[in-house]
């Protein structure tokens, strides 16, 4: 009976009821250890407050629930955001040969690295960036009859996780400021390290620093409708504009917590 007048209470909740509850079980989350929870029915640092044992667990769970949701609707602007550019990838790669080469390589990889790594949670830092990739590549791959592992494509992968790295090493101080060079700095990167894996596998380049120039510049002759500083213009600036609109997603998703706790903070407490 208590759980069920408990859930009628939640359903009715407006906006401010809940980053209210949010806000308390965030506090509840981080303050409150296992030892507490279950010492003799207290429930350690939040409170004096005495309750079974059971009934204690229960609150505890539901509070964490209720934080961890909280902390999932803020991503969602930005999960979307990664989604779409999962679907422009399989789009791009589909028409490419179609005859729209201006497409080749716009599509932001290294900037969703670098973003979620700088944002979102541990276990979700490295997970998103590379089961996009995935999945893109499963689909993009499919089409054209083309293995989904070889040697490029898993190189393409450890240039995705190092330049998750650099996120990890921006996540405290993550903001446009910072994630803009961020952003840069990950193109490169991931340009360079594909494009020097080619080189020493492709036989078409000479295995000299002339070939190696080659790779990074213009590419095979037989390509020479998308050379690779193409490739590079695109994925930079592809970059950039994803950084941009990553960073925003978030900026919206905290400041629309933040004013939900402030009106939740100041809010008079009903009478009775």
């Amino acid at each position: 009976m208590r759980q069920k007048t408990a859930l009628r209470r939640l359903q009715g909740l407006d906006r401010n009821g809940w980053h209210e509850i949010s806000v308390k079980a965030q506090s509840v989350c981080q303050a409150a250890s296992p030892r507490g929870v279950g010492d003799g029915g207290k429930v350690g640092r939040v409170g004096a407050l005495r309750r079974p044992d059971a009934a204690a667990r229960r609150h505890h769970l539901l509070l964490c629930i209720l934080c961890w949701t909280d902390k999932f609707f803020r991503m969602i602007p930005a999960l979307l955001l990664v989604l779409s550019v999962a679907a422009y990838r399989i789009a791009s790669g589909l028409l490419i040969h179609s005859g729209a080469t201006w497409l080749s390589n716009f599509t932001p990889l290294a900037a969703i690295a670098l973003c979620s790594a700088a944002y979102f949670p541990k276990k979700y830092k490295f997970s998103v960036p590379l089961v996009t990739l995935f999945i893109s590549d499963a689909v993009i791959n499919f089409r054209y009859g083309a293995p989904l592992l070889d040697p490029q494509i898993v190189v393409r992968y450890a240039a995705i996780a190092l330049v998750g790295c650099i996120g990890v090493l921006l996540q405290n101080r993550a903001s446009l400021k910072t994630l803009l060079p961020g952003s840069i700095v990950g193109s490169a990167l991931f340009y360079a390290v594909t494009n020097a894996f080619s080189w020493l596998t492709d036989p078409g380049y000479a295995k000299n620093f002339s070939g190696l120039v080659q790779s990074l510049t213009v590419g095979l002759p037989q390509y020479s409708a998308t050379p690779s500083w193409m490739f590079f213009r695109n994925s930079l600036v592809s970059d950039l504009l994803f950084t941009v609109f990553f960073v925003v997603c978030m900026n919206v998703g905290q400041s629309r917590k933040r004013s939900g706790a402030g009106a939740a903070r100041f809010r008079p407490a009903a009478a009775g």
